[in-house]
């Protein structure tokens, strides 16, 4: 207590300071606000009318979902397209069509033969009617550049649809 005596007298002093400075009545500060208030009587304006909600009867139900996939009829063209499941396949039908290059060609007897190299570095000689790629990939004609083939996939509908596809010769350069 005797810490905070020296200091009492200096708050006493200030608050005896403000006391004075002040009249003690507000008249005019009371008459500003009156003067500024008058004639600022706000007008609200009505709250609108509330109309009755009409209701919606949902009546699409028979109509098609546009979030699902279209399923289109199959025609008797696509009925009867379907891949050789029975055949035995052959070495090159292993691999994705987009890991095999076409490395070369050879010719014998008037036949063009393709060279094409597996992922695991194995070249092996195709011949038109032999198959490529995971697809059912039919190959169907050979040139000096390229490997036509006829990919047997199925579309978004569980459909089978032919695909042409090629198989392009890789030139590699000289080292």
């Amino acid at each position: 207590m005797i810490k905070w005596f020296p200091h009492l007298w200096r708050i006493w002093l200030v608050i005896v300071s403000v006391s004075a400075c002040s009249e003690g009545t507000y008249s005019d500060l009371e008459e500003f606000v009156n003067q500024s208030g008058e004639g600022l009587r706000g007008k609200v304006e009505p709250l609108p009318q509330i109309r009755p909600f009409a209701q919606f009867n949902y009546e699409a139900f028979n109509v098609s979902d546009p979030f699902n996939a279209q399923k289109n009829i199959p025609s008797s063209k696509h009925d009867t397209l379907q891949p050789d499941l029975k055949r035995r396949k052959e070495a090159l039908e292993n691999f994705p069509l987009e890991n095999l290059t076409m490395v070369g060609t050879l010719q014998r007897n008037k036949q063009i033969f393709a060279l094409v190299r597996t992922p695991d570095n194995t070249v092996h000689r195709v011949k038109a009617g032999n198959y490529l790629g995971q697809n059912f990939g039919l190959i169907t004609n050979i040139s000096e550049t390229e490997i036509q083939l006829k990919e047997i996939v199925q579309d978004g509908v569980h459909v089978w649809i032919e695909r042409l596809s090629t198989l392009v010769l890789q030139v590699q350069a000289q080292k």
